[in-house]
C-alpha cells in the first residue's frame, strides 16, 4: 500500500509513531512496501492490549477458538497467488517455494491447530499411607492445561508465514494472546496474517503486530510486563540476550537458535541420495535455514567422489529470478548479508580451504545472489565448519570410521539437525542415537511435522511442532482430591 503499512494493535490499524521504512525485493532490489517503524512505547501498548483481551479469549470454549483458526486457514489459502506473491518479494524464495512452503504451510498448520481442545488426563488414583491426619488416604488427580497467557513471538526472515503460524496457530489454539514482532526484512507478510485473523473473527487484542528496525522496539516487547512467555526464532548470539531477560523476570521462553548441521556419508551409502539431500542447502532458501546440512563428514573411502558429485550438483542449479519457473536458487535476504557470507568464503580460503564449486557471483545485474559454494579439504576446527554462516555453502571434513564421525558431529556448539546416510540401517540408527542433536534425519532430509522440534546445546530450548507445540504453549495445572 502506496500510504506505508499500519500496525495492528487491540484489533485497530494504527499509525507507527516512528514512520515507514522500505522493505526492499532481494532480488530486484526494488522497494516492495513500506513497513511501519514502530516506537517501544506503541510495542508496549501491543502487550498491554493482549493483556486486556487475555482473559476473555482464555474462557473462550475451544470449539470457537478452533473456529477462528479453521476460517483462518481457509482466507490464507484462498489468497494464496497474492500471499505468495508477496513473501516472494520479501524473501526472495522461488514461487514454488513461496507458494508450499511459506504460505501453504502456514495454512496447514492454522488448519492442523483448529479444533485442538485442552488436554486433560486422569491420574491413576493413590494410596498414601500416612495422610495429613494420620490415617491412610486414597487421593484423586486430574492433569489440566492451561494457557501461558500473552505470549511474545519474534519471528525470523526466512519464513514471514510459516514461522509466524507455527508460533501463532498453537498459541492461540491453547488460549493464549500473542504480540508478533517480525523480522525487520520481511514484516509485511505478517501483517497479512494479521488481517486474515482479524476476517476470520479473532477478538481485538488477540493478535497484535508490531514491527521495526530498531532492537528498541523488540526488547520493549520481550521485558514488558505484561508478557509471560517469549517464543523466538532466530540467532544463538540474539536468543541469549533475550534468554537472559526472560530469566530475570522467571518468563517462560521458547528458544528455536542456531544450527550447523552435520551430514554423515558413511562408504555404503546411496551418493545419489546423499547429494541430493545435501545439495537443499544450495536451493533450499538459498542456504539461510538453521536446519540445512552444512557441515558434510565424509569417510575417507566415499570422500572424493562425494565431493565431485556435490561439486557438479552445485553448478547446474540455475541462480536468478525467482519469479522463474526454472529457477532453484534465489538470493539471499539483503546487500549486508551477502556480503557476510562471502566473507565466511574468504575466510575459508585463508584457512586452508579449497574452493571447488562456486565462491563468486553469478553475472546478474541486479539482486543479492550467490553461487552454491562447495569448500573441501576441510577440518573441524576451521571457523567455516564451526560457525553458522546461513548461505548457500556446504563444508566438507573427512572422517576414518563411525567412531570418529560421531565424535566430529558432536564437536560442535550446535545441535539442531543433523544427518545420516548409510545402507546399513541399522547402523544409521545407532549412530542417530549417539549424536547430540534435536532431530537425525536417515536417508532423507525429510520433517515429520508431528514430531518434535527443537535443539540440543545452543540450538535452543524446548521443542515444538505437532502436539508438542500444544506442550509449549501451555502450562499443567494438577488437581487433586479424596478419592
Amino acid at each position: 500500500m502506496s500510504e506505508g503499512q499500519r500496525l495492528f494493535v487491540g484489533g485497530a490499524w494504527v499509525e507507527p509513531a516512528d514512520g515507514h521504512y522500505p522493505v526492499t525485493d532481494p532480488a530486484t532490489e526494488e522497494t516492495v512496501g513500506w513497513a511501519p517503524e514502530a516506537s517501544p512505547a506503541q510495542a508496549r501498548e501491543a502487550c498491554a492490549a493482549a493483556r486486556e483481551a487475555s482473559a476473555a479469549w482464555s474462557r473462550t470454549r475451544p470449539q470457537e477458538r478452533a473456529a477462528v483458526l479453521g476460517r483462518a486457514a481457509d482466507i490464507i489459502r484462498g489468497r494464496l497467488e497474492p500471499y505468495a506473491g508477496l513473501a516472494r518479494a520479501e524473501t526472495g524464495a522461488t514461487t514454488g517455494t513461496a507458494r508450499a512452503m511459506q504460505v501453504g504451510v502456514a495454512a496447514a498448520r492454522f488448519r492442523r491447530y483448529a479444533g485442538v481442545e485442552p488436554a486433560e488426563w486422569a491420574i491413576a488414583p493413590q494410596i498414601n499411607e500416612a495422610g495429613p491426619m494420620g490415617r491412610a488416604a486414597v487421593m484423586g488427580a486430574l492433569a489440566v492445561r492451561q494457557p501461558v497467557g500473552v505470549v511474545t513471538c519474534v519471528t525470523s526472515y526466512n519464513n514471514p508465514w510459516a514461522n509466524p503460524a507455527g508460533k501463532v496457530a498453537p498459541a492461540l489454539a491453547m488460549g493464549n494472546t500473542v504480540v508478533v514482532k517480525p523480522a525487520p526484512q520481511d514484516p509485511l507478510s505478517v501483517y497479512r496474517m494479521a488481517e486474515a485473523l482479524q476476517e476470520a473473527g479473532a477478538p481485538p487484542g488477540v493478535v497484535n503486530v508490531v514491527s521495526g528496525r530498531d532492537v528498541a522496539v523488540g526488547e520493549a516487547v520481550v521485558a514488558c510486563d505484561d508478557v509471560d512467555m517469549v517464543s523466538f526464532t532466530g540467532s544463538t548470539a540474539v536468543g541469549r540476550r533475550i534468554a537472559e531477560v526472560c530469566g530475570r523476570d522467571m518468563r517462560r521462553q521458547l528458544m528455536e537458535l542456531g544450527g550447523k548441521g552435520a551430514a554423515l556419508v558413511f562408504d555404503d551409502a546411496d551418493l545419489g541420495s546423499a547429494v541430493a539431500g545435501i545439495g537443499t542447502t544450495f536451493s533450499f532458501y538459498s542456504g539461510q535455514i538453521c536446519t540445512a546440512p552444512t557441515r558434510v563428514l565424509a569417510q575417507r573411502g566415499v570422500h572424493d567422489r562425494l565431493v565431485e558429485q556435490l561439486a557438479a550438483f552445485a553448478v547446474r542449479l540455475k541462480v536468478g529470478d525467482p519469479r522463474a519457473a526454472d529457477t532453484v536458487v534465489g538470493p539471499v535476504i539483503s546487500a549486508e548479508h551477502r556480503a557476510r557470507v562471502e566473507s565466511y568464503v574468504e575466510l575459508g580460503r585463508k584457512e586452508g580451504a579449497s574452493v571447488v564449486a562456486g565462491g563468486e557471483r553469478p553475472a546478474l545485474d541486479r539482486g543479492f545472489y550467490l553461487a552454491p559454494t562447495l569448500l573441501a579439504d576441510c577440518t573441524n576446527d576451521m571457523r567455516v565448519a564451526r560457525e553458522e554462516i546461513f548461505g548457500p555453502v556446504v563444508v566438507v571434513v573427512p572422517f576414518d570410521d563411525e567412531e570418529e564421525a560421531v565424535a566430529l558431529a558432536n564437536d560442535s556448539d550446535y545441535g539442531l539437525v543433523d544427518y545420516v546416510w548409510s545402507g546399513d540401517v541399522a547402523r544409521a540408527f545407532r549412530v542417530a542415537r549417539r549424536l547430540r542433536a534435536g532431530g537425525v534425519g536417515i536417508n532423507t532430509v525429510g520433517r515429520n511435522m508431528e514430531a518434535p522440534f527443537g535443539g540440543f546445546k545452543k540450538s535452543g530450548v524446548g521443542r515444538d511442532v505437532g502436539s508438542y507445540a500444544l506442550h509449549a504453549y501451555s502450562e499443567v495445572q494438577a488437581i487433586v482430591w479424596p478419592g
